[in-house]
Protein backbone atom coordinates (compact mmCIF):
# COMPACT_ATOMS: atom_id res chain seq x y z
CA UNK A 1 0.00 0.00 0.00
CA UNK A 2 1.15 3.37 -0.89
CA UNK A 3 1.66 5.85 1.30
CA UNK A 4 -0.66 8.50 -0.26
CA UNK A 5 -3.26 5.45 -0.36
CA UNK A 6 -2.88 5.22 3.54
CA UNK A 7 -3.26 9.27 4.02
CA UNK A 8 -5.96 9.54 1.90
CA UNK A 9 -8.33 6.80 3.68
CA UNK A 10 -7.45 8.45 6.70
CA UNK A 11 -8.30 11.79 5.52
CA UNK A 12 -11.28 10.13 4.02
CA UNK A 13 -12.53 7.99 6.98
CA UNK A 14 -12.19 10.43 9.44
CA UNK A 15 -12.35 13.93 7.81
CA UNK A 16 -14.89 13.25 5.03
CA UNK A 17 -17.56 10.10 5.95
CA UNK A 18 -18.39 12.17 9.24
CA UNK A 19 -19.54 15.05 7.01
CA UNK A 20 -21.33 13.17 4.44
CA UNK A 21 -22.90 10.91 7.33
CA UNK A 22 -24.73 14.41 8.54
CA UNK A 23 -25.19 16.67 5.90
CA UNK A 24 -28.63 17.21 5.03
CA UNK A 25 -28.83 19.23 1.74
CA UNK A 26 -28.42 17.90 -1.49
CA UNK A 27 -27.64 21.71 -2.64
CA UNK A 28 -25.40 21.99 -0.31
CA UNK A 29 -23.11 18.73 -1.47
CA UNK A 30 -23.66 20.01 -4.91
CA UNK A 31 -22.14 23.82 -3.99
CA UNK A 32 -19.08 21.87 -1.90
CA UNK A 33 -18.10 19.66 -4.78
CA UNK A 34 -17.96 21.97 -7.52
CA UNK A 35 -16.38 23.97 -5.50
CA UNK A 36 -13.41 21.80 -3.91
CA UNK A 37 -13.30 18.87 -6.69
CA UNK A 38 -11.48 21.11 -9.04
CA UNK A 39 -8.96 22.31 -6.27
CA UNK A 40 -8.22 19.53 -4.89
CA UNK A 41 -7.59 17.23 -8.15
CA UNK A 42 -6.66 20.16 -11.19
CA UNK A 43 -6.83 18.96 -14.84
CA UNK A 44 -3.47 18.38 -16.01
CA UNK A 45 -1.67 21.46 -17.85
CA UNK A 46 -3.46 22.58 -21.02
CA UNK A 47 -6.52 20.38 -20.87
CA UNK A 48 -9.41 21.20 -23.54
CA UNK A 49 -12.98 21.83 -22.08
CA UNK A 50 -14.64 22.75 -25.49
CA UNK A 51 -18.96 22.85 -24.54
CA UNK A 52 -21.09 21.55 -27.59
CA UNK A 53 -24.19 22.77 -28.52
CA UNK A 54 -26.09 19.36 -27.69
CA UNK A 55 -29.55 18.78 -26.43
CA UNK A 56 -27.83 19.09 -23.30
CA UNK A 57 -24.99 20.81 -21.49
CA UNK A 58 -21.93 18.39 -22.82
CA UNK A 59 -18.39 19.19 -22.85
CA UNK A 60 -15.48 17.72 -24.54
CA UNK A 61 -12.67 16.87 -22.33
CA UNK A 62 -9.33 16.13 -24.08
CA UNK A 63 -5.37 16.18 -23.19
CA UNK A 64 -2.54 16.15 -25.38
CA UNK A 65 -3.38 15.21 -28.95
CA UNK A 66 -6.38 12.41 -29.03
CA UNK A 67 -7.08 10.01 -32.24
CA UNK A 68 -10.10 11.62 -34.18
CA UNK A 69 -12.71 9.06 -35.07
CA UNK A 70 -13.50 7.43 -31.63
CA UNK A 71 -14.76 8.82 -28.02
CA UNK A 72 -15.70 8.10 -24.66
CA UNK A 73 -19.17 8.64 -23.45
CA UNK A 74 -18.34 9.35 -19.75
CA UNK A 75 -21.28 9.83 -16.84
CA UNK A 76 -20.36 11.19 -14.22
CA UNK A 77 -20.72 9.68 -10.71
CA UNK A 78 -22.19 11.80 -7.38
CA UNK A 79 -25.22 10.16 -6.06
CA UNK A 80 -27.21 11.64 -8.87
CA UNK A 81 -26.77 14.54 -6.69
CA UNK A 82 -24.19 15.94 -7.53
CA UNK A 83 -21.29 16.08 -10.38
CA UNK A 84 -20.41 17.89 -13.64
CA UNK A 85 -17.71 18.02 -16.12
CA UNK A 86 -16.26 20.68 -14.40
CA UNK A 87 -15.59 18.50 -11.39
CA UNK A 88 -14.36 15.53 -12.91
CA UNK A 89 -11.77 17.34 -15.49
CA UNK A 90 -8.89 16.12 -13.40
CA UNK A 91 -9.34 12.72 -13.69
CA UNK A 92 -10.64 12.98 -17.16
CA UNK A 93 -7.87 14.57 -18.10
CA UNK A 94 -5.90 11.72 -16.86
CA UNK A 95 -7.98 9.50 -18.57
CA UNK A 96 -7.77 11.39 -22.08
CA UNK A 97 -4.39 11.56 -22.11
CA UNK A 98 -3.40 8.24 -21.33
CA UNK A 99 -6.27 6.79 -23.78
CA UNK A 100 -5.35 8.95 -26.55
CA UNK A 101 -8.81 9.81 -26.75
CA UNK A 102 -11.62 13.05 -26.19
CA UNK A 103 -14.06 12.24 -23.66
CA UNK A 104 -17.44 13.87 -24.00
CA UNK A 105 -19.11 14.38 -20.84
CA UNK A 106 -22.90 15.13 -20.07
CA UNK A 107 -24.11 17.47 -17.64
CA UNK A 108 -27.39 15.26 -17.05
CA UNK A 109 -30.27 16.42 -14.76
CA UNK A 110 -29.60 15.88 -11.07
CA UNK A 111 -32.30 14.60 -8.73
CA UNK A 112 -32.90 18.49 -7.33
CA UNK A 113 -33.97 19.23 -10.96
CA UNK A 114 -35.36 16.36 -12.31
CA UNK A 115 -36.42 12.98 -10.89
CA UNK A 116 -35.76 9.48 -12.43
CA UNK A 117 -35.42 9.01 -15.09
CA UNK A 118 -34.24 12.29 -16.24
CA UNK A 119 -30.38 11.18 -15.70
CA UNK A 120 -31.45 8.00 -17.89
CA UNK A 121 -33.11 9.89 -20.94
CA UNK A 122 -29.79 12.49 -20.75
CA UNK A 123 -27.65 10.05 -21.12
CA UNK A 124 -29.38 8.43 -24.04
CA UNK A 125 -29.37 11.93 -25.75
CA UNK A 126 -26.09 12.55 -25.24
CA UNK A 127 -25.94 8.82 -27.14
CA UNK A 128 -27.40 10.20 -30.26
CA UNK A 129 -25.99 13.71 -30.40
CA UNK A 130 -23.00 11.40 -30.80
CA UNK A 131 -24.24 8.75 -33.14
CA UNK A 132 -25.47 12.74 -34.64
CA UNK A 133 -22.64 13.78 -35.02
CA UNK A 134 -21.12 11.08 -37.38
CA UNK A 135 -19.97 8.42 -34.44
CA UNK A 136 -20.89 4.80 -35.53
CA UNK A 137 -21.47 3.02 -32.54
CA UNK A 138 -18.85 0.69 -32.60
CA UNK A 139 -16.74 4.14 -32.49
CA UNK A 140 -18.19 5.12 -28.68
CA UNK A 141 -16.65 3.32 -25.40
CA UNK A 142 -19.45 3.65 -22.41
CA UNK A 143 -17.80 4.61 -19.02
CA UNK A 144 -18.73 5.70 -15.71
CA UNK A 145 -18.21 6.16 -11.98
CA UNK A 146 -20.22 5.22 -9.24
CA UNK A 147 -24.40 6.10 -9.64
CA UNK A 148 -22.99 7.38 -13.37
CA UNK A 149 -21.04 3.64 -13.91
CA UNK A 150 -24.42 2.26 -12.78
CA UNK A 151 -25.58 4.66 -15.56
CA UNK A 152 -23.21 3.87 -18.18
CA UNK A 153 -24.38 0.26 -17.83
CA UNK A 154 -28.42 1.40 -17.91
CA UNK A 155 -27.93 3.31 -20.81
CA UNK A 156 -26.07 0.05 -22.57
CA UNK A 157 -28.83 -2.05 -21.91
CA UNK A 158 -31.44 0.57 -23.62
CA UNK A 159 -28.67 0.45 -26.23
CA UNK A 160 -28.34 -2.85 -26.84
CA UNK A 161 -32.61 -4.06 -26.93
CA UNK A 162 -32.26 -1.34 -30.00
CA UNK A 163 -29.84 -3.07 -31.83
CA UNK A 164 -26.95 -0.56 -30.87
CA UNK A 165 -23.81 -2.12 -29.85
CA UNK A 166 -21.00 0.29 -27.80
CA UNK A 167 -17.11 -0.71 -28.57
CA UNK A 168 -17.10 -1.29 -24.74
CA UNK A 169 -17.58 -0.45 -21.61
CA UNK A 170 -15.41 0.94 -18.23
CA UNK A 171 -17.17 1.02 -14.64
CA UNK A 172 -15.32 2.69 -11.75
CA UNK A 173 -17.34 1.08 -8.75
CA UNK A 174 -20.44 1.08 -10.63
CA UNK A 175 -23.71 1.45 -8.46
CA UNK A 176 -25.92 -1.29 -9.72
CA UNK A 177 -28.75 -1.92 -7.34
CA UNK A 178 -30.72 0.56 -6.26
CA UNK A 179 -32.90 -1.80 -4.14
CA UNK A 180 -29.93 -2.19 -1.88
CA UNK A 181 -29.80 -5.73 -1.52
CA UNK A 182 -25.89 -6.38 -1.81
CA UNK A 183 -24.08 -8.51 0.87
CA UNK A 184 -21.19 -5.67 0.88
CA UNK A 185 -23.43 -3.02 2.09
CA UNK A 186 -23.49 -3.86 5.26
CA UNK A 187 -20.23 -6.64 5.28
CA UNK A 188 -18.64 -3.37 4.29
CA UNK A 189 -19.87 -0.60 5.88
CA UNK A 190 -17.55 -0.18 8.38
CA UNK A 191 -14.19 -0.85 6.26
CA UNK A 192 -15.55 1.80 3.41
CA UNK A 193 -13.79 4.73 4.60
CA UNK A 194 -16.57 7.74 2.46
CA UNK A 195 -19.41 5.95 1.92
CA UNK A 196 -21.95 6.00 4.76
CA UNK A 197 -24.14 2.81 4.27
CA UNK A 198 -26.69 4.00 6.60
CA UNK A 199 -27.47 7.21 4.43
CA UNK A 200 -28.06 5.15 0.84
CA UNK A 201 -32.08 4.33 1.17
CA UNK A 202 -32.46 8.38 1.84
CA UNK A 203 -30.44 8.94 -1.38
CA UNK A 204 -32.47 6.48 -3.09
CA UNK A 205 -36.03 7.50 -1.91
CA UNK A 206 -35.08 10.97 -2.84
CA UNK A 207 -33.64 10.24 -6.71
CA UNK A 208 -36.43 7.53 -7.23
CA UNK A 209 -39.34 9.71 -6.10
CA UNK A 210 -41.40 6.89 -5.57
CA UNK A 211 -39.88 4.56 -8.65
CA UNK A 212 -39.59 0.78 -8.66
CA UNK A 213 -35.49 0.73 -7.87
CA UNK A 214 -35.59 -2.50 -9.20
CA UNK A 215 -36.20 -0.67 -12.83
CA UNK A 216 -33.58 -1.45 -15.20
CA UNK A 217 -33.00 1.91 -16.01
CA UNK A 218 -32.28 2.89 -12.32
CA UNK A 219 -30.37 -0.68 -11.27
CA UNK A 220 -29.03 -2.63 -14.78
CA UNK A 221 -28.19 -5.25 -12.35
CA UNK A 222 -31.68 -6.36 -12.91
CA UNK A 223 -31.81 -5.04 -16.93
CA UNK A 224 -31.41 -7.59 -20.01
CA UNK A 225 -28.11 -7.66 -21.95
CA UNK A 226 -28.51 -9.39 -25.64
CA UNK A 227 -25.10 -9.75 -27.01
CA UNK A 228 -22.89 -7.24 -24.27
CA UNK A 229 -19.74 -5.88 -26.00
CA UNK A 230 -16.84 -6.35 -23.84
CA UNK A 231 -16.63 -4.83 -19.72
CA UNK A 232 -13.70 -3.43 -18.20
CA UNK A 233 -15.27 -3.39 -13.85
CA UNK A 234 -12.80 -1.74 -11.26
CA UNK A 235 -13.68 -2.01 -7.61
CA UNK A 236 -12.19 -1.21 -4.63
CA UNK A 237 -11.93 -5.04 -2.16
CA UNK A 238 -13.14 -2.50 1.07
CA UNK A 239 -16.17 -0.55 -0.71
CA UNK A 240 -19.89 -1.00 0.09
CA UNK A 241 -20.08 -1.41 -3.26
CA UNK A 242 -17.96 -4.21 -3.89
CA UNK A 243 -20.96 -6.90 -4.34
CA UNK A 244 -22.71 -4.50 -7.01
CA UNK A 245 -19.80 -4.37 -8.91
CA UNK A 246 -19.45 -8.61 -8.75
CA UNK A 247 -22.93 -9.49 -9.20
CA UNK A 248 -23.25 -7.12 -12.10
CA UNK A 249 -20.10 -9.14 -13.52
CA UNK A 250 -21.58 -12.66 -13.39
CA UNK A 251 -24.34 -11.22 -14.91
CA UNK A 252 -23.14 -9.95 -17.48
CA UNK A 253 -20.83 -13.02 -18.11
CA UNK A 254 -24.25 -14.83 -17.87
CA UNK A 255 -25.29 -13.10 -21.16
CA UNK A 256 -22.57 -14.28 -22.85
CA UNK A 257 -19.89 -10.72 -22.56
CA UNK A 258 -16.35 -10.58 -21.88
CA UNK A 259 -16.08 -9.21 -18.96
CA UNK A 260 -12.64 -7.89 -17.00
CA UNK A 261 -13.41 -7.54 -13.19
CA UNK A 262 -10.18 -5.70 -11.07
CA UNK A 263 -10.33 -5.61 -7.87
CA UNK A 264 -7.72 -3.22 -6.03
CA UNK A 265 -7.01 -3.96 -2.30
CA UNK A 266 -7.74 -1.49 0.41
CA UNK A 267 -8.85 1.57 -2.11
CA UNK A 268 -11.12 4.03 -1.32
CA UNK A 269 -14.99 4.81 -3.46
CA UNK A 270 -13.66 5.70 -6.80
CA UNK A 271 -10.03 6.36 -6.31
CA UNK A 272 -9.35 6.85 -10.09
CA UNK A 273 -10.95 10.43 -8.90
CA UNK A 274 -7.71 10.97 -6.86
CA UNK A 275 -4.94 10.04 -9.75
CA UNK A 276 -3.39 12.94 -9.53
CA UNK A 277 -2.05 12.37 -6.25
CA UNK A 278 -2.63 8.64 -5.73
CA UNK A 279 -0.29 6.49 -7.78
CA UNK A 280 -3.03 3.38 -7.60
CA UNK A 281 -5.74 5.79 -9.12
CA UNK A 282 -3.51 6.40 -11.95
CA UNK A 283 -2.66 2.55 -12.44
CA UNK A 284 -6.20 2.17 -13.03
CA UNK A 285 -6.50 4.99 -15.05
CA UNK A 286 -3.64 3.08 -17.18
CA UNK A 287 -5.70 -0.15 -16.80
CA UNK A 288 -8.85 1.82 -18.06
CA UNK A 289 -6.91 3.26 -21.09
CA UNK A 290 -5.33 0.08 -22.32
CA UNK A 291 -8.66 -2.12 -22.54
CA UNK A 292 -10.26 0.88 -24.36
CA UNK A 293 -7.15 0.07 -26.76
CA UNK A 294 -8.06 -3.19 -26.79
CA UNK A 295 -11.71 -3.13 -27.24
CA UNK A 296 -11.23 -0.11 -30.58
CA UNK A 297 -8.26 -2.47 -31.91
CA UNK A 298 -10.68 -5.34 -32.36
CA UNK A 299 -12.40 -3.58 -34.87
CA UNK A 300 -15.57 -1.79 -35.64
CA UNK A 301 -18.89 -3.12 -34.25
CA UNK A 302 -21.68 -3.38 -36.33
Amino acid sequence: MSWQRRAINAWMRYGMKPVLQHTSSPDLARRVFELMAPRLYPALPHTRLLPRPAPLPLTLVSAGRPRGGRIILFLHGGAYLAGSARAYQGMLSRLSLAAGLEIAVPDYRLMQDAPFPAPFEDAMAAWHYLRGSGYEAGDILLAGDSAGGGLALALLAGLLAHNERPAGLVAFSPWCDLTLSGTSIQGNRDKDVIIPAGRMKEAVDQYLSGADPADGRASPLFAAFPDPPPVLIQAGSTEVLLSDSQRMAAALEQAGGQVRLSIWRNVPHVWQFMAGHLPEGQAALEEAAEFAASVFAAGRTP
